[in-house]
């Protein structure tokens, strides 16, 4: 029988490894949906040269749900430094070579999870090629490296092709979520990708589940740079999905006006959740304080 509550976190990069770090903690079931727009570094030459899901992200989610100890967390992780895969994580290299034997990224991911001793789901949240597109104040900018170094205030982000099937499993898990993160990290470019392919959105906003945005510690120059924590709010809000809660450090350097998100119908939490350098989460304070929402939710259920 199932121990816990069906968590679901959304989002891509070291902001959601964080998240999912600290929801293992107490999720009885628990599925990451990872964003698939990167086109940098090693994933970005992966994919141009074999035509394969940027496997970077889909990585670091898999390493942060290893078993403790596992040596293939360890090899996952592993990064060359001579020759022609300098730059290449060993992990990177394992789940392309396996989307190509397996012929199917989503069996390669589950190969790999296997591999690794993880008993949560990593999801790609669409098994198709997507490429991001940004408008700015300057005009657009195009490809996720070129739209977090964009020197102009995002205004908005999507999807190319804008019908890219979101996969399955994805909306599956949001349909019977008692908890769904929207993980901190890269805005525009890892958490907002998710949220645009078609139907992730709108099954965050129908989920019965909680819906907590996990606000970042720090600005990330430039992408977000002049954006306070309400306005990273305001931009999730803006690309269609539901934030219930909205949970911030209360140390943190990015100034929150509590009435300004609370007129938007979202609920502000103050907790400490940063490690002691404040630069990023701690999944031992992070955990608690999202258990914590599930036992204070109205309903103070989960769903059957």
């Amino acid at each position: 029988m199932r121990d816990g509550p069906r968590v679901v976190a959304l989002g891509g990069g070291h902001g959601l490894a964080a998240a999912l770090r600290s929801a293992r903690r107490y999720a009885g079931e628990l599925t990451a949906v990872v964003s698939v727009a990167d086109d940098g570094g090693s994933s970005g030459r992966l994919r141009r040269d074999l035509d394969v899901l940027p496997p970077g992200d889909l990585r670091t989610c898999l390493v942060a749900l290893a078993a403790p100890d596992n040596v293939w967390a360890r090899a996952f992780e592993h990064r060359f430094t001579a020759g022609e895969l300098t730059g290449h994580p060993l992990g990177n290299l394992i789940l392309a070579g396996l989307s190509e034997t397996l012929d199917d990224p989503v069996a390669a991911i589950d190969e790999a999870a296997r591999l690794l001793g993880a008993t949560a789901r990593v999801r790609p949240a669409t098994a198709e090629p997507v490429v991001l597109k940004a408008e700015v104040d300057g005009g657009s900018v195009e490809g996720q490296v070129a739209v977090m170094n964009a020197d102009e205030r995002i205004r908005h982000v999507e999807l190319v092709p804008p019908d890219a099937p979101a996969h399955p499993d994805a909306l599956a898990a949001l349909a019977r979520a008692d908890q769904v993160l929207l993980a901190p990290g890269s805005l525009y470019t890892s958490l907002l990708p998710v949220l645009c392919v078609p139907g992730v959105g709108e099954a965050v906003t129908a989920t019965p589940g909680l819906v907590v945005q996990v606000c970042n510690l720090r600005p990330q120059p430039p992408e977000t740079t002049g954006l306070d924590a309400a306005d990273h709010l305001r931009a999730v809000l803006d690309h269609g999905a539901r934030v219930d809660v909205f949970l911030y450090e209360r140390d943190g350097v990015l100034a929150l006006d509590e009435a300004r998100i609370r007129g938007w119908g979202v609920r502000p939490v103050a907790g400490a959740v940063a490690g002691r350098s404040g630069l990023v989460h701690d999944p031992a304070r992070l955990a608690p304080a999202l258990a914590d929402l599930l036992e204070s939710r109205p309903d103070q259920g989960v769903a059957p």
